[in-house]
């Protein structure tokens, strides 16, 4: 009887042993999972802040775009320029990978077709009599360099789509 109750008890142990690591595993796959989930908003949020910053600094672009403004041109570029390495400089989480890519890539391009556009003006600014602008070539010029913005934007929108998805 003894040896019958002292092998209920063992088995017993056994169980809730058992139980106990198996609910210890679970519990630690709910945390890795919660802290993954927690660094993808993290980083998406740390995302969404730096294009609102890039946004506004692309209004004061266009701001000083439309007031022929070539030394606010630059300046407002380089603003720009320096939120685009803020996006580039964010480390993505492994999950996230392919999401900060896209928005590398796309504001990569965008900060090509933000320089074209500044050696543009600045070009036509720096126009003289002897060595006139070449008004010929503005036209295109002027549409190569908005299918490079668009392209930019496409990406950026590429990457909030892959971010739509995983959510």
């Amino acid at each position: 009887m003894k040896q019958t109750r002292f092998l209920r008890v063992c088995a017993v142990l056994c169980a809730a042993a058992l139980a106990g690591a198996t609910l210890g595993g679970c519990m630690q796959q709910d945390t890795s999972a919660a802290q993954r989930q927690s660094a993808n908003r993290e980083y998406m949020s740390q995302v969404n802040q730096t294009m609102e910053d890039l946004q506004e600094k692309l209004a004061s672009f266009t701001d000083a775009v439309s007031r022929g403004d070539v030394v606010g041109m630059r300046t407002q570029a380089d603003n720009a320029f320096k939120s685009i390495d803020d996006l580039n400089k964010l480390e993505a989480p492994e999950d996230l990978k392919d999401i900060q890519q896209a928005y590398v890539d796309g504001t990569g391009t965008l900060k090509e077709a933000l320089s074209s556009y500044v050696d543009l003006y600045t070009e036509i600014d720096s126009a003289t009599d002897e060595q006139p602008f070449d008004w010929a070539s503005y036209d295109e010029r002027i549409g190569e360099i908005q299918s490079q913005y668009d392209a930019g934007i496409a990406q950026l929108e590429e990457g909030d789509q892959k971010a739509a998805e995983k959510q």
